[in-house]
């Protein structure tokens, strides 16, 4: 590390069990983003923040006005400008040492393997289950870290699925028959700081993964309430009736 380094990151290397090796590690890794809304924008944040070492950030989404007050990233100018180009201008302002990678697409079968193709871990910031189903089967197959987030009205909630372990639940294990209509803001509401507090996690989350740093709970649901406030925990265990993964399971 030079001497512009060992300043910015001053204060991550001051922790205990971090330090040099911790942030050489950190920025040595590749995190993958799904979804630049209001998940997107606290993670990525934070992760550029942290200096990781290359960032991919996937969204076909434009910003509208009704995002600006938990996408806070974006401001009034960037109304009607993809979400990912709007992204990239603040977070490249805030790190440029960062490998920051824009993918103004829609992931699909025919792209998740360019796009996700070494990744050290993936943040499922997203807001419909189709692409939620899709990244979490390729992590599953691929043995790759997978921290999955949502908010919804006042609720948000937080797992993080360990697929290089031997025995582990997986997304469909949670949620074999969820809807896209079921997780839509659009119908049902959300308040920012709900967003900003799943997102917070998420980029804890990983930057303990890509750090090897600290503990992180798998396959344990945490669900938080904004309005009292409250977290609570719910361990998970691998169905061995899974359609994606109980043969393995079994």
């Amino acid at each position: 590390m030079n001497e512009q380094a060992l300043m910015r990151y001053s204060r991550q290397l001051l922790l205990t069990n971090f330090d040099v090796e911790g942030q050489m590690s950190l920025s040595g890794k590749r995190a993958v983003i799904i979804g630049a809304g209001g998940l997107g924008n606290i993670a990525a944040t934070y992760l550029v923040g942290a200096g990781v070492g290359s960032l991919t950030l996937i969204d076909d989404d434009v910003v509208d006005v009704s995002n600006l007050p938990r996408q806070v990233l974006y401001t009034q100018e960037d109304v009607e400008q993809p979400k990912v180009s709007a992204a990239y201008k603040q977070l490249i302002a805030r790190n440029e040492h960062v490998d920051i990678v824009p993918i103004n697409a829609r992931l699909s079968a025919a792209n998740i393997d360019q796009y996700l193709d070494g990744a050290d871990v993936i943040l499922d910031c997203c807001d419909n289950f189709t692409t939620r189903k899709m990244v979490h089967r390729w992590a599953l197959a691929r043995q790759c870290p997978l921290v999955s987030g949502a908010a919804i009205r006042w609720e948000g909630q937080l797992i993080t699925f360990r697929y290089d372990q031997n025995v582990t639940p997986c997304y469909e294990c949670l949620y074999p028959d969820l809807s896209d209509q079921q997780l839509s803001c659009n119908t049902n509401g959300i308040i920012g700081p709900v967003v900003g507090t799943i997102g917070v996690q998420q980029a804890l989350v990983a930057i303990k993964l890509l750090s090897g740093v600290g503990q992180v709970k798998h396959g344990s649901l945490q669900l938080f309430d904004g309005l009292s406030g409250d977290w609570r925990t719910m361990r998970l265990s691998p169905d061995p009736e899974c359609p994606c993964c109980g043969a393995q399971n079994s």
